[in-house]
């Protein structure tokens, strides 16, 4: 990238369209994984008029291409959770893959996603590819054994479905302008107590993901006056298909007269761009809650 120009994740559209085409290109080579010349052939469809176009215009490139060129494309996607194929991981993809810790796997995770693999290049030819910002990793186990009873054309469909998704979010990461497609979710909260008919103040909650074999805290926060969070439980980025626990500390509010200490309300997310309110309805002895919006 020549000094001149701004961090990744604040070029602006405007100026993509203007740039030398070698420049464009250096700029987002590595939107697609090892493959530069996604951008070199979206190149020549400027101007765009907004980030969505120009995603648009890569996918176009990348579907067009012949099929011997898209399958060899596939074949250059990392393993999931391969700690062979580390050193060939991009930067983006080891951020993605760590972020989710298939980095540091547990000896009974790493075998099982290694026979997972394995079963899945012996019947396709190419690894399994997902994208793990809008995964838990029991997410994406469970998804890896429904996709083993796909035929190989599904499959070979899904992947490109699945790299347009993890490309989208690496764009939007790189690129400032109008028009962005919409990669992020929102998860939020807020407690009332119906029987005195008021929001609930100083209520510390807890936020947990509920995986197979382990749950890991994922936020901490407090009530404000209005009975919500300051800022939503999570923002700003997909959220992760999975299944989750809110944990309300509720004792401390109501005192002597609780039944309750802690209020634990267990949900699951499909959406990962979609909205989720999860409040909480209590009075000392009951409580309630639904999905809002």
């Amino acid at each position: 990238m020549l000094p001149a120009m701004p961090a990744p994740e604040n070029l602006p559209l405007e100026r993509l369209n203007t740039l030398p085409r070698e420049t464009f290109v250096a700029a987002l080579k590595d939107v697609f994984e090892h493959a530069p010349w996604v951008a070199e052939i979206a190149a020549g469809a400027r101007p765009f008029p907004t980030v969505a176009a120009l995603h648009d215009a890569m996918m176009t490139a990348l579907r067009a291409t012949p099929p011997a060129q898209q399958l060899e494309f596939i074949r250059g996607h990392p393993e999931l959770g391969s700690k062979l194929a580390r050193a060939d991981l991009t930067e983006e993809s080891q951020s993605e893959q760590g972020r989710l810790g298939l980095d540091r796997l547990s000896g009974e995770e790493f075998s099982r996603f290694q026979r997972l693999n394995a079963a899945y290049r012996d019947k396709f030819g190419f690894p399994f590819i997902v994208c793990v910002r809008r995964h838990t990793r029991d997410s994406i186990l469970r998804q890896f054994e429904r996709r083993l009873a796909n035929d190989i054309e599904s499959e070979r469909k899904t992947a490109i479905d699945e790299i347009a998704l993890i490309a989208r979010l690496r764009l939007v990461a790189k690129v400032d302008g109008p028009g962005k497609p919409k990669t992020d979710g929102r998860l939020s909260t807020h407690v009332l107590d119906i029987a005195r008919g008021r929001p609930v103040q100083g209520v510390r909650i807890a936020l947990y993901e509920i995986g197979a074999s382990a749950r890991g805290l994922l936020r901490e926060a407090v009530t404000n006056a209005g009975g919500r969070t300051d800022a939503p439980l999570i923002a700003g980025e997909p959220l992760r298909i999975g299944t989750y626990e809110l944990q309300f500390y509720v004792g401390d509010y109501f005192g002597d007269n609780s039944f309750f200490d802690t209020v634990p309300v267990r949900f699951s997310i499909a959406e990962p761009e979609g909205h989720y309110h999860v409040p909480l309805l209590v009075t000392p002895w009951s409580y309630a809650t639904y999905k809002g919006s």
